[in-house]
């Protein structure tokens, strides 16, 4: 269970500072509540004790955690979805859970969507919002302010993207060198 003053994140919303856990009664049973302030618009939230699991309520990552974080991001490994429906669907899901690493694969592959083609209204509130859920996290474990934090996870994606590109680059090579290999080999067969 979580302590007054501690600071937890929210799935969805980011980090968040436990300001009560208090007793209620609720048609005739008796419920503890953990009311949160959620710092990116300082409103504020009860989640019932029994349901913490259930949003997916957790304590801050450790900086080791953010670290790897920072590499998954920087990695070059990103999601590549064909249609817009299934894209947003795995997305929408991999936010929900609250898990940083599967906030950062939908940032990665959101990033790497703006990059071809401009994000519709839905993907580019979930971009944001998935920005912000990382670098809240990361300045308050870092200890540092959320514009370095920023600069830091745009430094680290487009490092990410340029991995992906140069790794495209080099299978679309690897392809036309095959098939340029494949046609001397046909030609040579018909000669």
């Amino acid at each position: 269970m979580f302590e007054v003053g501690e600071k937890v994140v929210y799935p969805n919303h980011g980090v968040s500072i436990v300001e009560e856990i208090s007793a209620a009664s609720f048609h005739d049973s008796d419920q503890l509540l953990v009311h949160l302030r959620l710092l990116s618009n300082n409103s504020k939230v009860m989640v019932p004790k029994e349901n913490v699991d259930l949003v997916g309520l957790r304590p801050l990552c450790n900086r080791r955690q953010i670290d790897a974080l920072i590499q998954n991001l920087q990695n070059g490994k990103i999601d590549i979805y064909k249609d817009w429906k299934g894209r947003y669907k795995q997305n929408l899901d991999k936010m929900k859970t609250g898990l940083l690493t599967e906030v950062a694969g939908v940032l990665k592959n959101l990033s790497l969507v703006s990059q071809k083609k401009s994000l519709s209204f839905r993907e580019k509130k979930m971009y944001e919002r998935a920005k912000y859920f990382i670098v809240s996290e990361i300045a308050q474990v870092r200890e540092i302010e959320n514009e370095e934090a920023v600069t830091l996870v745009e430094a680290a994606l487009e490092s990410s993207l340029e991995k992906l590109r140069k790794r495209l680059a080099a299978e679309e090579k690897a392809a036309q060198e095959k098939a340029e290999k494949a046609r001397i080999a046909e030609e040579a067969r018909i000669a």
